[in-house]
């Protein structure tokens, strides 16, 4: 007989972080702790992550959902399957804490040599936007820290002054030293997209995540088809809950490349129905975390290590929040590292 409960955790960043969407401050988790009345210490934490204006699930009645399916919680298959398809966050957040609920150890979700500390998982350093000289600085952090893959967001300031940056990178590293992905967050027009992509591709860039908005999958199959530079859907797989949606989709616009975050799309199990359908068509992919805290990025983190990928993946997020739950998550050498230096401390979460 399973009980649970929700904590609402305010995130705050160390330093403003701009996006095309504009500068976050700060961002909501809601943690799901649920645990059997047999056995009452045992508890299982999961986080519902919620990104503002992007989230599917960013709506009015989200916490009242939320309640309803805790106070339903012993209803777990249909929550699972089908209650929670609208409410995307909410099911990654029940998946994960069933899964710590059922772990040998807390936070282990997926135990290997990830969680031994014996392998890392290799991740891009992400640039924020900013001014120029902003950019740049962050980015001779990145590689000084290591970093051998990098992505910048792209869209919000300049596009002559873009280039500029892109340019000056690589008069300093060339794309056998450093690989450069970049991500526009669809701030393109379809009008404007192809000439852009092909300024853009005068820098060897590895790939461009939703040059246009989501949604305009004809103006994106062309894209894909002619662009120079290969083509990576993120804010694309937002909201495609039936596997029809999703294979349409990908026999539509036939990208390069798909972007999964599983707080986005709806938990670890629907990223796998997508990653199957784009590996049976070819279409590449690498997984990326939402800003989730350190509960939710060890869940994707764990997660992503069992699925063999040598991809870089977008998992280094956990270092931004000045408040982050205390994990053993750190990064070293340009890789996501679990290790003994620090354990989790769960005391917060857990004290009502």
């Amino acid at each position: 007989m399973l009980k649970a409960h929700f904590k609402k955790h305010t995130l705050q960043f160390k330093k403003p972080s701009g996006t095309s969407r504009g500068v976050l401050m700060d961002k909501d988790s809601w943690f799901i702790i649920v645990y059997d009345l047999e056995n009452p210490t045992k508890k299982g934490i999961g986080e519902c992550s919620i990104i503002r204006k992007l989230s599917v699930d960013d709506r009015p009645d989200f916490e009242s959902k939320l309640q309803e399916v805790l106070n339903d919680i012993n209803d777990t298959t249909y929550w699972l399957e089908e209650g929670l398809k609208a409410f995307p966050s909410i099911r990654f957040g029940l998946e994960t804490a069933l899964l710590d609920l059922n772990a040998t150890a807390p936070q282990i979700l997926f135990p290997s040599a990830f969680t031994s500390g014996e392998k890392s998982i290799p991740i891009n350093g992400l640039i924020w936007m900013g001014d120029v000289e902003h950019m740049y600085r962050q980015m001779k952090e990145k590689v000084s820290a290591g970093f051998d893959c990098i992505k910048l967001k792209i869209g919000a300031i300049n596009f002559e002054d873009e280039l500029m940056l892109l340019k000056k990178i690589r008069n300093e590293f060339s794309d056998h030293e450093l690989e450069l992905r970049v991500d526009a967050n669809g701030a393109f027009t379809p009008g404007e997209a192809l000439e852009k992509l092909k300024r853009l591709s005068e820098y060897q860039l590895h790939s461009i995540e939703q040059p246009i908005k989501q949604g305009q999958w004809r103006e994106m199959a062309d894209l894909c088809e002619i662009s120079p530079i290969p083509i990576a859907l993120d804010e694309e797989l937002i909201g495609l809950t039936e596997k029809h949606e999703i294979e349409n989709m990908l026999e539509t616009i036939r990208p390069q490349f798909i972007i999964l975050k599983p707080g986005l799309i709806g938990g670890l199990k629907q990223s796998e129905v997508l990653i199957k359908e784009a590996e049976l068509r070819q279409v590449g992919w690498w997984i990326t975390s939402a800003l989730e805290s350190n509960i939710g990025l060890n869940a994707i983190a764990q997660w992503t290590y069992n699925l063999k990928t040598d991809m870089y993946q977008g998992l280094g997020t956990g270092q931004l929040f000045e408040n982050n739950v205390p994990s053993p998550l750190y990064i070293e050498n340009a890789a996501l590292h679990y290790g003994n230096q620090n354990a989790w401390n769960l005391n917060a979460l857990l004290n009502e």
